[in-house]
């Protein structure tokens, strides 16, 4: 990355889903033909980076061949427990993801809140999920992105202390590019690249950086 401030910009599904959608999601869901206008609009910012959550099918069927055409990397946060799913990414797609430069992350087992959970479920969330994504991939895990952007002290603690070494969240601000908890900008269906570069380049108001910052303190020592 360069001296400019580094942003974080994060996808969800491109195209047609081949899955059921869970309520709300398809808000996050952009056409290909969009997705390919966005590209092109992030591949002129000084210090941006791409990620891509829940593991579609898409993320290897248009996204990969999309960002190999423009010379881009990615970190793809995949759902353990969606591997081999009708619509999702296989073992097949996680490799082909790592043969071509993308970074491969967690997103957990199962697209649920991580606040709240039992020993069993942070097990499953944070090692197993990771351990089965680690295997697909043929490489190791260690970059995680809270779903549904929630977390908490405790949640953060647990990601710390099982050796993650970088946190992504939805908190929808810029990061400081060191920092181990990385808010990103996700990517609404409606977007344009001018609404892109409206809300994700300009500077923010004062007021609309401290509120950011306030909600961002809340989470984590809730």
């Amino acid at each position: 990355m360069t001296s400019e401030k580094l942003l974080n910009v994060c996808f969800h599904g491109v195209g047609e889903p081949r899955r059921e959608l869970e309520p709300g999601e398809d808000r996050y869901w952009v056409s290909a033909d969009r997705f390919h206008e966005l590209l092109d609009e992030l591949v002129t910012w000084p210090a941006v980076r791409i990620s891509f959550d829940d593991g579609n099918a898409s993320d290897v069927e248009i996204a990969l061949p999309a960002l190999l055409e423009r010379g881009l990397v990615a970190e793809f946060f995949l759902l353990a427990g969606r591997l081999h799913t009708p619509g999702s990414v296989d073992s097949d797609g996680a490799r082909e993801l790592h043969r071509h430069g993308m970074r491969i992350g967690s997103h957990g087992m199962w697209h649920r809140s991580w606040r709240g959970m039992t020993p069993q479920e942070r097990h499953d969330e944070f090692v197993a999920a990771r351990d089965a994504l680690a295997k697909a991939a043929d490489h190791p895990v260690d970059i995680v992105a809270c779903p549904l952007g929630r977390y908490d002290r405790q949640v953060l603690a647990a990601l710390r202390g099982n050796g993650y070494h970088r946190v992504y969240t939805s908190d929808r601000r810029a990061p400081r590019p060191d920092a181990w908890l990385q808010p990103r900008f996700s990517v609404h269906r409606h977007d344009t690249p001018q609404s892109l570069r409206t809300e994700v380049l300009a500077r923010p108001s004062l007021s609309v950086r401290a509120r950011a910052t306030a909600v961002g303190a809340v989470k984590r020592w809730r």
